[in-house]
């Protein structure tokens, strides 16, 4: 069950690629927060009580219903729908996100410490990769704020690849990762709307000192 999750984890970031709407997006970002509680809940039932509760209430809480719920709330805000296109072709980055959780699957290979679980560095290092590709290719703030939403995905499993000797660092990874979240969300991307007509970069451009 838990193999099942990473590999459909893994398949969703190629689903990224795919993606044209904005909704898309989100819905994938709900799957993505579903398969972290399936997989805290499977790999973290040896922790603490209060460090478990504290890490599902994030994944499932937040990261599968209010952060989905938030950016369709900006989405609808901001009439952001069908995404520009990316730098890259479409079958360019999906071959190239293919090839990133590739080289992230083999370099695991050559790591050999008892401490961390390969399975999910694995996993978790593609992932923080493919959000830094995600980022690259897209000139939309909306974009690039997805794309940090995976890193930060990815930045969770990483926590968890050393979870089970190190319970506390993955609960003040959760907190961190909470801290972002709503940083970012809350009150940055809420405002750029407001000010600009555009969500494109380029937009900000037009900002002085």
């Amino acid at each position: 069950m838990l193999l099942l999750a990473l590999i459909v984890f893994a398949i969703t970031m190629i689903y990224f690629f795919l993606a044209k709407r904005a909704s898309k997006y989100i819905k994938l970002l709900a799957i993505q927060g579903g398969l972290l509680f399936v997989i805290a809940l499977i790999n973290l039932m040896e922790i603490n009580l209060f460090g478990l509760l504290l890490i599902l209430l994030e994944t499932l809480l937040v990261k599968a219903i209010i952060i989905p719920w938030f950016l369709n709330k900006l989405r609808r805000s901001n009439s952001i729908n069908r995404m520009e296109e990316s730098r890259i072709p479409v079958f360019y980055s999906i071959l190239i996100m293919t090839g990133i959780i590739i080289a992230c699957f083999a370099s695991g290979y050559f790591i050999e410490n008892q401490f961390i679980q390969l399975r999910f560095f694995t996993v978790a290092l593609s992932t923080i990769v493919g959000g830094i590709y995600f980022i690259i290719i897209f000139n939309n703030i909306f974009n690039h704020i997805i794309g940090f939403l995976i890193m930060e995905n990815g930045a969770f499993l990483l926590s968890l690849a050393v979870g089970g000797e190190f319970p506390f660092l993955v609960s003040m990874a959760v907190l961190i990762d909470l801290l972002m979240a709503f940083l970012v969300l809350g009150v940055f991307i809420n405002k750029i709307g407001n000010t600009f007509d555009s969500m494109s970069l380029t937009s900000l451009s037009n900002l002085k000192d």
